[in-house]
């Protein structure tokens, strides 16, 4: 998976798996830009300050990326903003706050990508990664949260996934003449000291019998980032120890 000198913007990559993306970029000779909001804009160190939740400040980074590399290989949405009440149970969940994580999560990515995609296509080549979820692909186990204290699997969060994946579909139709690709990476459940009470329920359910970590994600984002797949787009790997395939 050579991705020798391929500068590939990362968001959200200070995070739990955005750390372990960054990380495995560079490992196969990429150049990683960790844009986040917990950064300060230093570009000799590949890191860029960045609000994905506002069109200016996406701006701003991609003019910081391109003055001082000139190109955009690769985009990895990964970035995952939302508001304080993200958990609420569906009933309640106010339409405020419904309408500003749509706006956040998967409206961003809309953007994003169209910045992203006027680069490579001027280029004539690039790769896009969105990071989905398994349950952007099917429905929620709600027994995984029993006696959990009031856990739940956010209804947006489903709503939002679902539509990124075939939303990555209509990008790799509409772009793959330019010799550029788009895929989606659905993670299963990773682990993040959740209660140790959901974390049985959940590894009693997977295949594999474990919750993934984000060493697990990583090289699946590399893979579909590098020449490898030149021929694979508008696809959604699942990486999810077997859970949707019971």
């Amino acid at each position: 998976m050579n991705l020798k000198d391929k500068v590939i913007i990362v968001t959200g990559g200070s995070g739990l798996i955005g750390k372990e993306i960054v990380k495995n970029i560079g490992f196969h000779s990429g150049i990683a830009i960790n844009v986040d909001i917990n950064v300060k804009t230093n570009i000799a160190s590949d890191d860029v300050y960045c609000d994905i939740t506002k069109s200016s400040s996406i701006d701003e980074m991609i003019e910081i990326v391109l003055s001082h590399y000139g190109r955009i290989d690769g985009l990895v949405n990964n970035g995952y903003p939302r508001t304080s009440d993200w958990g609420n149970k569906f009933e309640d969940v106010t339409i405020d706050s419904w309408r500003k994580n749509v706006d956040m999560q998967l409206n961003s990515v809309f953007y994003l990508c169209q910045k992203t995609l006027s680069v490579m296509k001027s280029q004539g080549n690039g790769a896009i990664v969105n990071i989905a979820s398994i349950y952007g692909v099917v429905g929620n186990d709600f027994t995984v949260y029993e006696n959990t204290g009031g856990m739940t699997s956010p209804a947006a969060y489903s709503a939002i996934k679902g539509g990124l994946i075939n939303f990555s579909r209509y990008l790799a139709s509409y772009y793959g003449e330019y010799g550029i690709r788009v895929n989606v990476v659905s993670p299963g459940g990773i682990f993040s000291n959740q209660n140790p009470t959901f974390v049985e329920n959940f590894e009693k359910k997977v295949p594999m019998k474990r919750m993934g970590s984000p060493e697990d994600i990583a090289p699946s984002v590399s893979f579909l980032l590098s020449d490898y797949t030149k021929y694979i787009t508008g696809h959604n790997l699942i990486v999810d120890g077997g859970w949707t395939a019971i």
